[in-house]
């Protein structure tokens, strides 16, 4: 359908100051992080305000058979949030929390509300909400849900599946029906999990606008500490010691010698960089905090920690700067690219996941291929459950280059399947993992999954207008 029917349509719709076709601006809505964009701008961007304005909006897109593409702050790197020909839905509009129940332990919040809002909101009454994606001051409740999200506190909280209660959903149907899915309480059997379903489809089975969402109060203390080896299997022995021994880290960080050098060197590290680092945050009671420090220097010491610096709260590790090395780890990939003679270069970012215990191995390989492809290959993450994210700095422009990467991308992936785990842990499938889903799934001898998630699309979505192209 000609841009000037749709534009003209949607105006009507849902009214003029809702629509914007201004190509200057649309532009702005056609690509993300990963570097991905769309091959032509979309025909416009709508900015419904309520769950109304999307049924009507869904349902003209089942009518005409116009693809919608759902984005909230566009954080995506997996190529998820890329729009193609037809109109980009921004949730930028709906940002409300809706609900608080610290009583019932859960929060409602429309699709557009930062995480990180959230999180002040819920301050305020000593709760949290959990999932801390790398992108929390811009990610959005949406996103998160679509793209099943995950961040540093995994390690005890696990991702966005684990923290959904039930959702306010719109159908791209003949009446753009919206419906509530899934409870207000933490056991809920209602048939089939569609809840579960939605999360992490990546807005491909229907347009999330609330969320209930689990809530947890926030932890009296954090003990910190940054510890440095020698040797990433000294590193991977202590991860396992601390959690052998009962103990469940709030957050457990990890980077390889030469990410950690190179991340020092661009941020002026306050403290000394020596070899491999491991940061390990621990919630406990205020009475803990000194047996909880000792306890855990002693065990990195006794693991072959060389030096570690520790922190009794929150504020002091921020003060002490135990976290500036790993909020690094990106601009060190950029930095690292340009030394390696990369002018601009473009970061290419991997979410491949292995058991924490083959982690080690995982390094090992996933650098050995940073070197067989002449790549400027960092690597770090989050080895507290296994979440890997080697990352290249590169030319985009380059051709030659360019392939290189893409083989390297792949072989990461082959080798994360081949140590038992998984080629995408936080970032989704999108456009850029597709070729993965497929040989994972072909490693478990689960190739009819595919097959079974393409009908799932199907009964959800059948005319295909719900980001068409991503997933399967």
């Amino acid at each position: 359908m000609p841009r000037n029917r749709v534009v003209a349509d949607l105006e009507r719709l849902l009214g003029r100051d809702k629509v914007v076709a201004e190509e200057s601006i649309v532009r702005l809505y056609a690509r993300e992080p990963s570097g991905l964009q769309a091959g032509e701008p979309p025909l416009a961007v709508v900015f419904p305000e309520d769950t109304g304005d999307v049924s009507k909006l869904l349902a003209y897109a089942y009518r005409t058979r116009t693809p919608v593409y759902p984005q909230g702050s566009t954080t995506s790197l997996s190529g998820s949030a890329v729009p193609g020909p037809g109109v980009v839905v921004s949730t930028d509009r709906m940002r409300s929390v809706r609900e608080v129940s610290v009583a019932d332990g859960y929060v409602v919040a429309e699709a557009g509300v930062r995480i990180d809002e959230l999180n002040l909101a819920l301050a305020e009454r000593g709760y949290m909400f959990p999932v801390d994606p790398a992108s929390s001051s811009v990610a959005t409740v949406g996103g998160a849900v679509n793209s099943g999200a995950g961040g540093m506190r995994g390690a005890k909280y696990g991702t966005m599946r684990d923290w959904v209660l039930g959702l306010h959903v719109v159908l791209a149907d003949e009446r753009g029906t919206a419906m509530w899915i899934g409870c207000r309480t933490v056991k809920c059997r209602q048939g089939y999990d569609l809840v579960r379903l939605i999360v992490g489809s990546e807005g491909t089975l229907a347009f999330v606008t609330e969320a209930v969402l689990r809530i947890t109060p926030l932890p009296e203390a954090v003990v910190t500490a940054l510890a440095f080896f020698p040797s990433l299997e000294q590193l991977a022995s202590a991860a396992v010691a601390i959690k052998e021994a009962g103990v469940q880290p709030y957050i457990m960080e990890f980077m390889d010698e030469e990410t950690t050098r190179v991340a020092a060197e661009a941020t002026g590290a306050a403290v000394k960089v020596e070899g491999a680092m491991l940061l390990v945050s621990v919630d406990v009671n205020r009475e803990a905090v000194e047996r909880m420090l000792r306890w855990l220097e002693d065990m990195l010491r006794r693991s072959g920690a060389t030096s570690v610096y520790t922190a009794r709260s929150a504020e002091e590790a921020e003060e002490k700067g135990l976290y500036q090395i790993r909020r690094a780890f990106l601009p060190a990939v950029g930095l690292y690219a340009e030394k390696m003679g990369v002018e601009k270069p473009s970061i290419f970012i991997e979410d491949v996941a292995v058991p924490p215990t083959r982690l080690v191995e995982a390094v090992r390989e996933i650098t050995g291929l940073g070197e067989k492809y002449g790549l400027p290959a960092l690597i770090g993450g989050h080895i507290g459950d296994g979440n890997l994210h080697p990352s290249v700095g590169f030319n985009p422009h380059d051709p030659e280059t360019l392939g290189r990467v893409e083989e390297w991308f792949t072989d990461v992936m082959r080798v994360a399947i081949r140590l038992g785990g998984t080629v995408s842990s936080e970032h989704g499938i999108g456009l850029l993992k597709k070729k993965g889903l497929e040989m994972e799934l072909r490693s478990l001898g689960a190739e009819k999954a595919l097959d079974i998630m393409r009908e799932i699309k199907r009964a959800f979505d059948p005319r295909g207008v719900l980001n068409p192209g991503k997933v399967v």
